[in-house]
């Protein structure tokens, strides 16, 4: 899975010796660190909850058999297996530890797989390699308990940002890029110009201090049994560096909070939460260590200098929590409708003497946008590594003598079609791209069957057991506006941008931030659109200044498989504070989602036969 380790002994100038090789190594990929504070005289804690084996299997549900393991060598199989034989075991291993606040030694020593860093020219020093943690199953476990209990109180004491997103549920990639596409699209319909600057944070994990982290903790009221686990989970660990000759013994290290740990993206978000500023008709939208900064003004010349600014604003709120930015990945874009006459703008910003002219297309979460939002780019990549990915496979299962259909099948549906339709739930593919897309998905068709060439394309697709492109892209849009219209407001940011009609009818508190200042403004302005009522289609509506917003029309997609639902059901409910009585009253979340694979079954049937 990480790749083998390198089978010589890296070659460091000056460093010959394995011991000393490891060492050598040790020192830049974990600098010396502040420790936390000392542990105070272990006692069991108040208003603590015991680890119950529905939380253990929550835990189980997030992890796979085929991840690797650390130390010990223990596989998630192992422990699903013990779990499953005797429900009681692990609660009743894991929580005195968490009662007591006291994470052990034991549980601290990671597997650090060194492997060389690709496209580097020479091997000769630390920063031409790089380093894979793996920590022990047991210990994940255990994290990913206390991350779930940590997340519910830090949404009750807002110590996560609503416009913070990465590796925390509810809040994806997905949600951050369609809340900027609605918020350019919100101000471009006010006739506003709109820039977006795209910043990195260095270091990123290993900057956390955790004195200032607990701190943190302490002061807005999370438990003191979280509080404690987290002092003693940061403390005293070590590693144990894997290459030809590596000494077997574990060293101390230290470290901000270790990477491979299931709780350590929700400590860093926690951590840099301040850094999200509230600046007057602007934007911070973060995932982990990416922010993405959108000001707005009347011309481009301005937000060059607002951008400026907020930037000189982020800058002196780093340095008290040891963060900086990486200035030389800075991007700029200036975003523009796709049917403005203007020349593109080329004012660049300036950062720390360094000039930054805007892009015409850039890479950011895994979307690629252009200044009018057009989609074609983001699927064009899409399409050219689909194409790489059925060549290799191709050449590694030849037609009739490689792998059976059956397993053809799943690796089109686990590999391929990942690639071809990544984030298609949120920007669906121009004709002019779609046709082109659907000629590899029916190439991967040909594969599985080994069909010829001539043969018809309907009968190709049925049977090869693979729905056509556009019937798939049709069936995951619901599900993604679904889990749009059913996340909490508290849990996901772009939730809290839908219209009041969806709202008021989830079992939800109030939103705990304002919407943008945009939206207060959109229905008193005479020359843009309107938005309609979540449920209607834009089908029948003569007048064209009526339309959906980006997120409104996502969740317009949803409106078949909940049309005679009263209260929607809620998701991440673990994560709330929601009455249990609330269960019984909405229906489940997984049995709204049948409509949505019927639909699809549907679409597929009514495709008309061959002649």
């Amino acid at each position: 899975m990480f790749g083998r380790p390198p089978l010589r002994c890296p070659d460091l100038a000056g460093v010959s010796d394995p011991t000393e090789v490891a060492e050598t190594l040790l020192h830049p990929f974990f600098p010396p660190k502040p420790p936390p504070p000392p542990l105070l005289r272990l006692t069991r804690l108040e208003h603590y909850t015991p680890v119950t084996s529905e939380e253990v299997s929550r835990a189980f549900s997030k992890s796979s058999n085929t991840s690797a393991t650390g130390p010990n060598h223990i596989p998630y199989s192992g422990w699903k297996s013990v779990h499953q034989l005797k429900p009681s075991l692990l609660p009743s291993l894991l929580d005195p530890r968490l009662a007591h606040g006291f994470h052990p030694s034991s549980l601290k020593q990671a597997l650090g797989i060194v492997q060389d860093k690709p496209g580097k020219p020479g091997h000769d020093s630390p920063s031409s390699f790089r380093v894979i943690v793996l920590l022990r199953t047991l210990s994940k476990i255990l994290e990913m308990v206390v991350t779930s209990r940590l997340t519910a109180q830090a949404t009750t004491f807002s110590l996560i940002h609503p416009l913070q997103c990465g590796s925390l549920p509810g809040r994806s990639t997905a949600d951050a890029a369609i809340v900027l596409q609605q918020h350019v699209e919100s101000f471009h319909r006010l006739r506003y110009k709109v820039s977006t600057l795209f910043l990195d944070l260095k270091g990123g994990f290993d900057n956390v201090e955790s004195p200032s982290l607990l701190s943190l903790l302490c002061r807005n009221g999370v438990s003191l049994y979280l509080v404690q686990w987290v002092s003693s989970f940061l403390r005293d660990r070590t590693c144990r560096l894997t290459f030809q000759g590596s000494p077997r013994s574990f060293a101390p290290v230290s470290v901000g909070v270790p990477q491979g740990s299931p709780i350590s993206p929700l400590l860093f978000v926690i951590y840099i939460s301040s850094l999200h500023l509230d600046i007057p008709r602007s934007l911070i939208v973060s995932y982990m260590d990416n922010f993405a900064v959108t000001v707005t003004s009347l011309s481009y010349r301005t937000n060059v200098c607002l951008l400026q600014k907020s930037f000189l604003s982020l800058k002196r709120k780093a340095p008290p929590i040891n963060i900086s930015f990486s200035v030389p990945k800075t991007e700029l874009i200036h975003w523009r409708t796709a049917w403005s006459n203007e020349p593109p703008c080329s004012l660049p910003v300036q950062l720390e003497d360094q000039l930054f002219y805007p892009q015409s297309c850039l890479k950011w979460l895994g979307f690629i946008f252009t200044p009018s939002c057009d989609p074609r780019s983001h699927f064009s990549r899409r399409y050219t590594l689909a194409n790489a990915a059925l060549a290799t496979i191709r050449r590694l299962s030849p037609p009739g003598m490689g792998l059976p259909p059956h397993l053809c099948l799943s690796l089109a549906y686990s590999l391929l079609a990942p690639i071809l339709l990544y984030r298609s739930a949120v920007w669906s593919p121009p004709l002019a791209i779609m046709n082109p897309m659907s000629v590899i998905w029916r190439l991967v068709c040909r594969w599985i069957t080994n069909c010829f060439s001539t043969t018809n394309g309907i009968c190709l697709h049925r049977e090869a057991g693979l729905p056509p492109l556009p019937a798939l892209i049709c069936h995951q849009r619901p599900l993604a506006g679904l889990r749009l219209i059913c996340s909490p407001l508290e849990i996901n940011l772009a939730s809290t941008r839908l219209p009041k009609s969806v709202t008021k009818s989830l079992p939800t508190f109030s939103p705990p931030w304002a919407p943008s200042a945009a939206q207060g403004k959109i229905t008193s302005q005479p020359y843009h659109f309107i938005n309609l009522d979540w449920r209607s289609t834009t089908d029948k509506i003569a007048n064209p200044r009526y339309r959906h917003n980006a997120i409104t029309a996502l969740a317009q997609t949803a409106a078949p498989p909940v049309h005679d639902v009263v209260t929607l059901p809620p998701m991440f409910l673990h994560l709330t504070d929601y009455l249990p009585q609330v269960l019984g009253v909405v229906p489940s979340y997984a049995r709204l989602k049948l409509p949505a694979k019927q639909l699809l079954l549907s679409n597929w049937s009514a495709t008309p036969a061959p002649p």
